[in-house]
């Protein structure tokens, strides 16, 4: 806890976000540094609840309270390690996270909750500008070796657990850098590549090795990585976006999200974007299909691409001003939320259904109608409407695995949702084959993703130690427990 009657004396307080005119014109993060001062007044908000259910809320069991104590009290360097002990990448979650933790913190009952997040953001922040995060490899090695196919916040928490396990850790990536979507799916002004690089430094001196380019199935063999590898661990996301099949979708000018956004994150990391596939908001009449966090990241994006006009709309009802009573607390509640990209602009709208697109050769027209609640979503008669588009994006989430071959030859077992389907220690029906993150669970969190990822380096590392080379290894369990 922080102080006995921080709760009751302090209101909750945000880092600001920097001017719209100004943020809109660039690519680098939109919030503010937050004053020393103001961050010990946030954790002494933290109160004596007896049951901390933020840790419970939270996918990676962060010991909030424990963190927000130290924060409130100055001791910087231990609130950095304990940070650690169940977040490797606490930098991502304290961006891009949305906070179950402060969902469910209890506090949050009748009052703003403890800014749970803000604290988590400023404290690794802190351990890096002071030098207190560094490598830490393992004191002996394994002899075992691990192959980590995707690296997302899934591939990479994992990659690095095993490796301060003592095992020998190559993490395999189909594209050019590594990172997954931390790299190429959120936008820069929410994650700048940087904070990305940072941590990869470190991973490499801890001995994880990195291949990019490499994409399993395709110009990497299954049965070589079966071959020179002790375990597999499959972490590579849930691609296979959700489509809408209407009249007019082959079109040109209608995309998915993930070919609109990786564009973006490769112009600010200085590639050429081919003309022939480019694709581009500045000066288009912009409509986005989806109202969720992807969605919101298109808009930003397009806001700062100088669209004629940007719209955004959802097949759901609009959601309730303040927490729905259909999601009490400690549920992660059903409310309305207004991201930054909102604020910059553009117009949303609920409870509309696309019908079809028309134009000559590439999208010129989108027709929709307003629709009841779900699960029926019946039209509303005399609702229908056109609208001019020019560019339409497609952020409707996404439907599981890609099929692109690898999960074929791998021949691991998929579940009723097209995931990897895994046992109670994460291994698909291929013995010694994992599964973390989306590719396992379906689209969800970046923290839901570290979580997966420990939780699977952790089976792997169970699954190694029953081997006689990797028996006696006393660093191993220790380092995968912490």
């Amino acid at each position: 806890m922080g102080k006995e009657t921080g709760f009751l004396e302090y209101a909750r307080e945000l880092a600001a976000r920097r001017p719209v005119t100004e943020r809109v014109n660039d690519w680098f993060e939109i919030y503010l540094d937050f004053p020393e001062e103001k961050l010990l007044t946030q954790g002494a908000r933290c109160m004596d609840c007896g049951v901390p259910f933020c840790q419970t809320g939270c996918p990676v069991n962060n010991l909030i309270p424990d963190w927000n104590d130290l924060v409130y009290r100055g001791h910087w360097k231990e609130a950095v390690r304990q940070l650690h002990a169940t977040n490797n990448f606490p930098e991502f979650t304290g961006r891009i996270c949305p906070a179950p933790c402060e969902a469910s913190c209890v506090l949050g009952i009748n009052q703003p909750p403890v800014t749970i997040k803000q604290i988590e953001k400023n404290i690794v922040e802190r351990g890096f500008a002071e030098g207190w995060i560094h490598p830490e490899p393992p004191a002996a090695r394994s002899g075992e070796k691990v192959a980590v196919v995707g690296s997302g916040p899934a591939g990479l928490a994992a990659a690095q657990q095993l490796c301060r396990a003592g095992h020998s850790v190559v993490v395999y990536e189909k594209a050019d850098r590594i990172g997954g979507l931390l790299r190429y799916g959120i936008p820069e002004f929410k994650l700048e590549k940087h904070i990305i690089d940072r941590r990869l430094e470190q991973m490499s001196a801890e001995g994880v090795k990195f291949v990019t380019g490499a994409e399993v199935g395709k110009n990497v063999a299954v049965e070589d990585l079966r071959q020179e590898f002790d375990a597999i661990v499959l972490a590579g996301g849930a691609e296979w976006p959700r489509d809408l099949n209407v009249p007019g979708r082959e079109l040109k000018g209608i995309h998915f999200a993930m070919e609109f956004l990786p564009q973006q994150n490769r112009r600010c990391l200085g590639d050429a974007i081919a003309p022939e596939t480019e694709v581009v908001a500045t000066g288009k009449r912009v409509v986005i299909i989806g109202g969720g966090d992807t969605g919101a990241d298109c808009l930003g994006t397009c806001h700062r691409q100088k669209p004629r006009s940007v719209h955004q709309f959802e097949i759901m009802p609009k959601p309730p001003d303040e927490r729905s009573p259909l999601t009490p607390w400690p549920l992660w509640p059903m409310q309305l939320r207004t991201e930054g990209a909102h604020e910059e602009g553009g117009v949303r709208d609920w409870g509309l259904a696309t019908t079809r697109f028309t134009g000559s050769g590439e999208v010129q027209q989108l027709h929709a109608v307003r629709v009841g609640p779900p699960p029926k979503f019946e039209p509303i008669p005399g609702s229908e409407f056109t609208m001019a588009a020019d560019l339409v994006l497609i952020a409707m989430g996404f439907a599981g695995p890609a099929r692109n071959g690898m999960i074929e030859q791998f021949g691991v077992k998929l579940d009723a949702r097209g995931n990897v389907a895994t046992d109670q220690n994460n291994m698909s029906s291929e013995p010694g084959v994992f599964a973390a993150g989306d590719m396992r669970r379906g689209q969800s969190l970046v923290v839901w993703a570290i979580a997966e990822g420990r939780r699977t380096a952790a089976s792997v590392d169970a699954y190694l130690r029953t081997k006689p080379m990797a028996l006696g290894t006393p660093a191993v369990s220790q380092s995968i427990a912490s």
